[in-house]
């Protein structure tokens, strides 16, 4: 286990999406270094089998580990959904992954909707993390297969996208919800749009932010803060 204040903390992701958790953990934590690791080559992960995500998942843990991180962030909810455990296993350092972070923002939703890649919906991991912190709440979970390759395209604002957002959060609406976890990291991207579909009275959920507040939190208890002013480096 790295004690160096100033090792990196390692992120990664199937793709881009973790991205959104690098930008939170930037703002958050200005003097920390980071590596990431965005898996391009091999995204989608959300349609692929549980044992080979599990195989990626531990290869790209494995990779960072050897970079010296001082702790790893799961930030790909199907990742998180497949294989946090296993990771936790094989590493030296502290394992954070987004599914926990997003379900402690979700807490205070009565009626809340999950969307997310379907092997983290067929998982459960959403239903199970809100309930050990919201246990009467009342949790509805819709798969979205194909919001993480129109975000891959760059299709953020796209006519596509929004009749295929307004399709896929239909029964959620129907449900009336009041809180909606966007439970994969590519669909921050994707929140001025989907804030247009299900409107101002619907709180988004992101994990982002949360999971940031997560690691500032473990590094002061862990006293692995980088101290800075160095200018950080981001890999």
């Amino acid at each position: 286990m790295s004690t160096n204040v100033h090792s990196p903390i390692g992120v990664f992701d199937s793709g881009i999406g973790g991205l959104t958790v690098v930008r939170a953990l930037m703002e958050r934590l200005p003097y920390e270094n980071i590596v990431y690791f965005g898996d391009t080559a091999r995204v989608p992960y959300g349609v692929k089998s549980v044992e080979t995500i599990a195989h990626f998942t531990t290869q790209i843990a494995q990779f960072l580990l050897e970079k010296d991180v001082k702790m790893l962030v799961i930030a790909c909810n199907t990742m998180a959904a497949v294989a946090a455990q296993m990771v936790k296993d094989l590493s030296s350092v502290p394992v954070l992954d987004v599914i926990d972070a997003g379900a402690v923002s979700a807490r205070g939703g009565k009626k809340i909707g999950v969307i997310a890649t379907p092997t983290t919906i067929n998982s459960n991991a959403y239903t199970r993390a809100i309930h050990d912190y919201a246990p009467d709440s009342r949790i509805h979970s819709q798969a979205c297969a194909l919001f993480v390759p129109l975000v891959e395209e760059g299709w953020l604002d796209h006519e596509v996208t929004r009749l295929t957002a307004q399709e896929y959060l239909k029964p959620l609406m129907a449900e009336q919800i009041d809180t909606l976890v966007l439970g994969c990291t590519h669909y921050p991207l994707l929140k001025p749009l989907l804030r247009q579909v299900v409107g101002e009275d619907v709180a988004l959920v992101d994990s982002a932010e949360a999971m940031a507040e997560q690691v500032a939190a473990l590094l002061a208890e862990k006293h692995l803060a980088n101290p800075g002013p160095a200018q950080p480096r981001y890999d």
